[in-house]
């Protein structure tokens, strides 16, 4: 069984594969650091949970944009599953073409986003919208050229600026209003939240639709954690939480076929 793990700003997203199967899937806080040890108990104990034998896991793999917990992961590999994890970052075959100036700023959650992508979608071509720490977009052409991405706060960190910055605005529960109109306060936040987030989505993937796809329109594909909020808002064609375990999965069948 192959263990993949999304390592985000604030949240580790991970799933076991069996086969083509992916078996389960889980989240953990990512904000409070962990060592290798405390990652090994963890995870074992998930796998446990989930009735996943940890002596089953013959292989895992990496993507992070959080560099200080790769270490820690690494260790946790080699000390509570003997075995070395595979590790998404640059020089790793990818099957893409990366349009950035400098490649190596693309974050590896976005490529194996990409790779997820194409991989389920092929000859498509791909708008993939990522709600994370950060919601961010990415455009993916057909021919597999990862053409370039926009980044906006995410919906928590907006939320945390506003209780932050202001002397009498609360955090609020993140949920879709009932109307746009908030007759409160905690309604009015969240409603600037959300139908917020909602319009810029929307507004972003026209402006890139008609910039690079005016000619074939692409597919818009939505993950991340909290994009199951807006799955009913028509904004997606398609959405899949799982897209960055299926590329990092994607990934690593490439990488051993070198």
């Amino acid at each position: 069984m192959l263990l993949t793990l999304d390592v985000g700003n604030s949240q580790i997203f991970g799933g076991v594969f069996d086969g083509d199967t992916l078996k389960l899937t889980f989240r953990r806080t990512s904000a409070i650091r962990a060592s290798s040890d405390e990652f090994g108990t963890f995870l074992r104990a998930v796998l446990r949970e989930n009735d996943v034998d940890p002596r089953l896991i013959t292989s895992a793999g990496l993507c992070s944009v959080v560099p200080d917990a790769v270490y820690s992961l690494r260790n946790c590999f080699r000390k509570y599953f003997d075995l070395e994890p595979f590790l998404l970052q640059p020089g790793a075959k990818t099957g893409l073409k990366i349009r950035y100036r400098n490649p190596v700023e693309v974050g590896a959650d976005k490529i194996a986003n990409a790779i997820g992508a194409l991989a389920r979608f092929p000859g498509r071509n791909l708008l993939i919208v990522d709600f994370g720490t950060a919601t961010t977009l990415c455009a993916v052409s057909k021919e597999k050229e990862y053409l370039g991405g926009i980044i906006t706060p995410g919906i928590n960190i907006s939320m945390a600026a506003l209780e932050s910055q202001t002397a009498r605005l609360p955090a609020v529960e993140i949920v879709r209003p009932t109307w746009v109109l908030g007759r409160t306060t905690v309604e009015s936040i969240q409603s600037g939240l959300y139908f917020g987030t909602l319009a810029t989505v929307r507004a972003l993937v026209a402006a890139v639709t008609t910039e690079h796809f005016a000619s074939d329109p692409p597919l818009v594909i939505g993950t991340g954690g909290v994009g199951r909020l807006f799955s009913e808002e028509q904004v997606f064609d398609a959405f899949v939480p799982e897209l960055s375990l299926l590329g990092l999965r994607r990934a690593m069948d490439m990488a051993r076929s070198d």
